[in-house]
């Protein structure tokens, strides 16, 4: 017997899977919220070039994802919202089983992290792995121990809780899933306010023009073109073409970005907060953020372009001008918002 989704869940095209999970559970709590108001409520655009030994090089276009000091996006615009949302981290498959178990029975969507690699809809390759992905489970049969999952599509997919387990516990780098959950208060909730929204810009603003360090924010994008250039110096053929391919599904919709590196949902985010804030001017900053979204669109198309070239070097330095000259629209624009904000 194949599980049926729980009454009430609708599935939907998501262009991110974190926000595309919270509106599953927003909206099957009667909620209707954008993705693109949910990251920016929550603070979640950013820059961040990270690379450690034996992983790919990753761009990556999100802020506040739950590092130390931080709430993490899920709580952070479900605050924003009126709406008590908790996460919960354990080493125990056991436990993560059982508590999962215990919501769906009382036909609870559960939101929890996944390592994609491990999901069979996907057909990702075999040594694909990447643990910050996020899923909705919808609904529960006991009997054949299976689950029915939505992801960023409009489809669900039914997999065993064997599969699911695996896909939690996995222990590849750089991203873990960490056996991670969520729940959810919708007892508070309301509409965006004034306040809220530009607390959220001035998050997004520190967080891009102040960065802790150097791989963050606009110095990041630039540490990022001065890395790539030195990637043939480390790696080896094999190992420039991966990191071609994770870069540009890192920055392309693909990726589950919503495109240009999260910068079209941002761009989004300011048209709708300009009319929950009353600034005009928001726009302005918005058709900004939607150019530098094109910029990141044609780099990702050159990593992609690379990844089948004979030398996937000789694209480097094609690739990496480009990305100075985004840093430079991106400094731009964000002190733009700074101004606006003070």
């Amino acid at each position: 017997m194949t599980p049926k989704p729980f009454a009430g869940f609708k599935t939907f095209q998501a262009h991110h899977c974190v926000t595309g999970s919270l509106r599953h559970i927003y909206e099957f709590n009667h909620f209707s919220v954008s993705e693109d108001l949910l990251i920016g409520l929550g603070a979640g655009v950013g820059f961040i070039y990270w690379h450690t030994k034996g992983t790919a090089p990753f761009y990556g276009g999100r802020a506040n994802v739950g590092r130390a000091g931080e709430e993490g996006l899920e709580v952070t615009a479900s605050r924003r919202l009126g709406v008590r949302a908790e996460t919960y981290k354990t080493n125990s498959p056991h436990r993560a089983e059982k508590a999962l178990v215990e919501m769906l029975t009382a036909g609870t969507p559960v939101m929890l992290l996944v390592d994609m690699g491990f999901l069979p809809y996907l057909d990702l390759p075999e040594d694909y792995h990447f643990g910050a992905h996020a899923i909705t489970v919808a609904g529960y049969d006991a009997e054949t121990n299976q689950v029915l999952v939505a992801d960023r599509d409009e489809g669900l997919y039914t997999i065993s809780m064997d599969v699911l387990a695996q896909a939690r516990d996995s222990r590849y780098r750089p991203f873990p899933p960490k056996h991670q959950w969520y729940t959810f208060d919708f007892s508070g909730m309301h509409p965006p306010e004034a306040d809220d929204v530009w607390q959220a810009i001035h998050e997004v603003v520190v967080g891009m023009m102040e960065p802790p360090i150097t791989n963050i924010g606009v110095k990041g994008i630039r540490k990022a073109a001065r890395s790539t250039l030195k990637w043939p110096e480390t790696m080896n053929e094999k190992e420039l073409r991966w990191a071609c391919f994770n870069a540009y599904v890192f920055i392309d919709a693909i990726g589950g970005t919503g495109g240009g590196i999260f910068r079209y949902m941002y761009s989004r985010f300011l048209r709708e907060a300009s009319e929950i804030v009353g600034d005009q001017r928001l726009l302005e900053v918005s058709d900004d953020l939607r150019v530098i979204g094109d910029g990141w669109q044609e780099v990702a198309q050159m990593f992609k372009r690379a990844v089948k070239r004979l030398h996937p070097e000789d694209l480097l330095p094609d690739i990496t001008a480009p990305i100075l000259s985004i840093a430079d629209q991106e400094q731009a624009a964000w002190e733009r918002l700074g101004e606006l904000i003070s």
